[in-house]
């Protein structure tokens, strides 16, 4: 066994921590491994779920990954794969994952991911505390309940194609979350898809075709999927209304990133939010979802699931995310692999997507409380009122959306849109604000999407 001394990542005790160093390449290689199946069936999962391709999805978590290690100077070990707070804005501008839209959902993410951008220079001028005061728990909770409570309805779609199924799913997540141990615990997503997946196997509830008729090898990026694709024939309207859909999500997104940097800070014993500097985390986030969304892959997020390895293994070192990003890589040029993914049950995502999408909800809900947003202050029940409402009451509305006309151009805002906007703006010019981001002590944030 390798002597236990302090990681190239952390500043705390050494008591405990190994140093990958001296674990030699053999084990560097299994760390890596390890790392990508930890992140593999929560990255998949919404490809699954959108329709997008799940060889581009893993080619851009591994490339993104690595750009994010690249612009925070290879200090922080965060993995970067498939957002789940996305997936409103896929299924409102691509319904039932439609091949001809998701090129417009994927324009919608890159503007999206220019949030990220913009409030990572504004964080280099002005500081994190300036800034994040404009996000404040009463703003971003509501918003993350909302998108939840958007996407319950597919959920529960899904799942009614075979509710014995979905149950599968749904049981084995709850039994392993709360009476699993160790890598059990941390893993729930997986088993859950793929004790569902088994038994629609056994039961005779899977068409294998498509698998034994793929490929071994093959490229894992589809022109037609790419926002690339669009250019000379995009609908003006199309793509305006994807940008106002989608935008509003990074609000949430920006706020989880900052949660999941935290947690790494805090399994490590380092603050990144400092060092390297929550503009570098923030701008390497944000160029990993705008390059993975040009090229028809899911906007990218920090992984709290690699956050819970780290803590298992002690092993802190960059380097080792960054053999499970290499991997990434190299399994994305596999097209059965993808097959595999594309064969799953609809009901074993719709009992996946249950659990998840409540849970999405039940994380806007907990960042309220933990929070302790007081809601005796007449603001603050007014602006969570509001973006609640909104959000959910125009998602649900005949139109779907707000359309208005601009010139030739029709735009159509969202619900989420709507209410983001309307949270932000009342947050900003109501009195009585009492809200104040500690950079020292970053955690306050307590957004993380994944289960």
């Amino acid at each position: 066994m390798s002597k236990e001394v302090q990681s190239s990542g952390g500043t705390g005790s050494s008591a405990g921590i190994i140093d990958a160093r001296q674990l030699g390449t053999p084990k560097m290689l299994l760390l890596g491994l390890q790392h990508m199946f930890a992140m593999f069936g929560a990255t998949v999962l919404v490809p699954a779920l959108t329709g997008l391709n799940v060889s581009t999805t893993l080619l851009f978590a591994g490339l993104g990954t690595l750009l994010f290690h690249f612009l925070s100077k290879g200090k922080v070990p965060a993995f970067l794969g498939s957002s789940f707070a996305f997936l409103a804005g896929y299924w409102a501008v691509a319904p039932e994952g439609d091949k001809a839209l998701l090129p417009y959902a994927s324009f919608g993410v890159v503007f999206a991911a220019l949030i990220y951008l913009i409030l990572a220079a504004f964080i280099k001028m002005f500081g994190t505390a300036k800034v994040m005061r404009y996000f404040p728990p009463i703003v971003t909770g509501p918003i993350i309940i909302s998108i939840g409570l958007n996407l319950s309805a597919t959920a529960i779609d899904s799942s009614a194609d075979n509710w014995w199924i979905a149950l599968v799913a749904i049981v084995i997540i709850i039994v392993c979350n709360i009476w699993g141990k160790g890598m059990i615990k941390i893993i729930p997503i997986i088993l859950g898809v793929f004790g569902s997946y088994l038994i629609a196997a056994l039961t005779g509830n899977v068409n294998w075709q498509p698998v034994m008729d793929a490929a071994w090898f093959g490229i894992p990026i589809h022109w037609g999927d790419t926002v690339f694709s669009l250019f000379g024939k995009a609908d003006m309207s199309l793509l305006l209304s994807s940008i106002i859909t989608i935008m509003p999500i990074a609000l949430a997104t920006v706020v989880e990133h900052i949660g999941d940097i935290s947690a790494i800070s805090s399994t490590v014993g380092k603050n990144f939010i400092k060092t390297p500097g929550l503009h570098r985390t923030l701008m390497g986030d944000g160029l990993a979802t705008m390059l993975a969304a040009f090229f028809g892959a899911p906007a990218n997020t920090t992984y709290g699931e690699n956050t819970g390895v780290l803590n298992l293994t002690k092993v802190f070192d960059p380097r080792v995310v960054r053999i499970a990003a290499v991997m990434a890589c190299l399994f994305s040029f596999s097209p059965k692999l993808g097959s595999v993914i594309s064969c799953m049950p609809t009901a074993t995502m719709g009992g996946v997507s249950l659990v998840l999408y409540g849970m999405i909800a039940a994380v806007g809900v907990r960042n309220v409380v933990e929070n302790r947003v007081d809601f005796t202050k007449s603001r603050n029940v007014i602006i969570a009122a509001l973006i609640l409402v909104l959000s959910t009451g125009i998602h649900y509305s005949a139109a779907g959306a707000i359309a208005f006309t601009v010139g030739s151009v029709t735009v159509s805002l969202s619900g989420l849109a709507v209410g983001a906007l309307a949270g932000i703006l009342l947050n900003a010019v109501l009195p009585g604000k009492d809200y104040h981001f500690d950079d020292e002590k970053p955690d306050d944030t307590k957004v993380n999407f994944q289960l």
